[in-house]
């Protein structure tokens, strides 16, 4: 309806200015016949006079009747034109005033439909705009429940995870248990009398290869995580910049799981350390007695299986790289390779999962793996472990290419350069840790001598490391004790001082009370005696006292600017959520701004195209009034000549 009243209204305004137009026109015509007729006015007074001027004169002749014939002939002609040039500009003032009263009269109805309709516009703007208002409050305060619910939802997940967790352990508890319980008697009748063999070299050479391994595996999450995190951050910049345009839907995905990666990886890092820990002298370290390597196992398992998750993203973000306008052909080669190279990194690392399940299966499996087939696990570990790392370094030299191709284009930027270069180095770090450098090989006889020197170095070497632990407990103990008999101290000088100066201020009461008598200062030796005792007993009464108070009031400031923290943190947290709102606040009022000023911009076009019609008709009026009065120039012009040659015809009659 408003559309409506709004092309009615521009329609009624279009023919508005149209009967203007006309009604200038009809004017300046108007104008025009006035001006001739004024001249045709002149004209016949100046006949009449030039006729009335030869009738008084009397002259009579055959020649004489001819011209005054001629004369009556020309003025009745010039007063029949003169009355019909009179008739034709009433009819034409009739007309006229006829057509400024209705225009008058429509201009009227249609000022008044104006106003009307500019009336409910502006009431269907007002309700709109409290319609608009009203919904934006609802907007707002559903955004905060949907938030609410989704933290809630979020919690409850996370709850349930947990409880399954506990679920899926208590069975497994339960059943362990079970087992337990039926093979400890068995145990019991069978292995009453055997003692495991125990060696300490063998124990402390299983945890140094077990501290070698986290120091690899240490290197290897770095250099995981860095590798994930750039690819995150490489995927909000390029094909797209998240900053200026969103990106596609795949690769927000891709994002969102390559977030999760410290989820993954950190596990590995912190099962391993469990597992070194749990290698110590006085335990007998074998497949079947390592139980943290199954933990370690389960972490690489579902590390392998993010891996997988988020391969399938990589190669279609890939594809869309290369459907990109500015991808070169030798650019989509280095991407199809690179796809080849994540599909055989991820291969990799399943074979992996698969040795690490096998080296974990006898922890819960007595006889799952036979002993002759450990050390042909271990060697197919370790091509594992080779091809990891040729698969790793081929994927950094095709990664280097792609990134010496992509400097080339125009659209490249800084920042896409920086996440390049530290993308690089993440898999320079990565074929790093996956290819550590095989040590020199040394003679058999200075082998043996260096491992002589090697098992003393390392019992004197554990033995130190004991005496050092003791000594640095001592030492924090005795730190703790410095620290307190400075805090005893400290206080003590204080009382001290309080006591002196009282005592020094009642020895001067006392002097001056007894007056400087010999039983003064024996009464003076007896009140210091006293006062001192009285010192010690208020030093000992309030020394636990004051370290009460102390502390009380650390604890008071303490939980006073842990107050202020948190009052803080809600008073920003509500600041930002305000800030939030402003913005989206902002953002609308931006578009309705840029809304109006394109309507303002298309006024502004509208208005310079009347403009220009205008200044078009009125040049085109000013032309045809310069040929008009051109033409009564040359008529004016041809009269006199006519009036002349009539002058002197007459004379020449004389």
């Amino acid at each position: 309806m408003l559309v409506d009243e709004q092309a009615s209204s521009a329609s009624l305004k279009d023919q508005l200015k149209q009967r203007d137009q006309s009604l200038r026109k009809v004017e300046q015509e108007m104008d025009s016949l006035s001006f001739r007729n004024q001249q045709l006015a002149k004209r016949v007074e100046l006949l009449q006079e030039e006729l009335a001027a030869s009738e008084a004169k009397g002259k009579k002749g055959k020649q004489g009747l001819q011209t005054q014939s001629v004369f009556d002939e020309d003025l009745q002609k010039k007063i029949q034109e003169n009355e019909r040039l009179h008739i034709q500009f009433y009819e034409a003032d009739e007309q006229h005033r006829r057509q400024e009263a209705q225009l008058k009269a429509r201009l009227d109805e249609l000022e008044k439909d104006s106003e009307q309709h500019q009336a409910v516009v502006d009431g269907l703007t007002t309700k709109y705009m409290e319609t608009i208002e009203r919904l934006q409050s609802d907007k707002a305060r559903l955004e905060v429940k949907a938030q609410t619910l989704e933290r809630e939802a979020k919690e409850c997940r996370m709850r349930t995870e947990e409880w399954y967790v506990l679920l899926f352990y208590s069975l497994r508890m339960a059943e362990s248990t079970s087992m337990v319980a039926e093979c400890i008697k068995v145990i019991c009748r069978v292995a009453a009398l055997n003692v495991p063999p125990h060696n300490r070299r063998h124990q402390l050479k299983a945890r140094d290869v077990a501290g070698q391994a986290v120091g690899f595996v240490q290197d290897l999450v770095a250099a995981l995580l860095n590798f994930h995190s750039y690819t995150e951050q490489r995927v909000h910049i390029y094909p797209l910049d998240s900053s200026i345009e969103p990106v596609s839907p795949l690769n927000q995905k891709f994002s969102q799981y390559l977030h999760e990666n410290a989820a993954y990886v950190r596990p590995l890092e912190d099962s391993l350390q469990q597992l070194h820990q749990s290698i110590t002298e006085d335990t007998v370290t074998v497949l079947e007695t390592v139980g943290k390597l199954r933990n370690f196992a389960e972490n690489f398992s579902s590390y392998t299986h993010f891996l997988q998750k988020i391969l399938p993203y990589q190669l279609k973000s890939l594809e869309e790289e290369c459907e990109t306008p500015l991808c070169t052909t030798a650019l989509a080669v280095k991407n199809q390779e690179l796809q080849s190279d994540m599909k055989r990194v991820t291969s990799m690392f399943e074979k992996l999962q698969n040795y690490i399940n096998l080296l974990a299966l006898p922890s819960v499996q007595q006889d799952a793996m036979p002993q002759s087939s450990t050390s042909a696990v271990f060697t197919q570990l370790a091509a594992c472990l080779h091809s990891l790392h040729d698969a790793i370094k081929e994927m950094s030299k095709h990664y280097n290419q792609k990134a010496t191709l992509e400097q080339e284009l125009p659209t490249v930027t800084q920042k896409l350069r920086t996440t390049t270069e530290c993308l690089l180095g993440s898999l320079g770090s990565l074929t790093n840790s996956t290819g550590k450098p095989r040590p020199q090989s040394v003679p058999y006889r200075e082998a043996l001598s260096n491992r002589r020197i090697l098992t003393s170095s390392t019992e004197s070497r554990e033995g130190l490391t004991q005496q050092v632990q003791q000594s640095q407990e001592k030492i924090a103990r005795l730190e703790q004790e410095k620290e307190h008999w400075l805090l005893e101290a400290q206080l003590g000088k204080v009382r001290l001082e309080k006591e002196n100066q009282r005592i020094a201020d009642l020895e001067a009461q006392l002097a001056a009370a007894l007056g400087g008598s010999p039983t003064a200062h024996t009464a003076l030796k007896i009140f210091s005696s006293q006062s001192m005792g009285v010192l010690l007993f208020s030093l000992v009464e309030s020394r636990e006292q004051l370290i009460k108070t102390h502390y009380m009031a650390r604890v008071g400031e303490l939980t006073t600017q842990l107050q202020i923290s948190d009052s803080k943190a809600v008073h920003f947290h509500s600041e930002c959520r305000a800030l939030a709102k402003r913005l989206a606040i902002a953002e609308k009022s931006r578009e309705t701004l840029s809304e109006e000023v394109k309507l303002a911009n298309q006024n502004i076009t509208r208005l310079q195209d009347e403009l220009a019609t205008t200044k078009r008709s009125y040049e085109d009026q000013l032309s045809m009034m310069s040929d008009h009065l051109c033409s009564m120039n040359e008529t004016l012009s041809k009269q006199r000549e006519e009036i002349d040659t009539l002058k002197l015809g007459s004379k020449v009659q004389l």
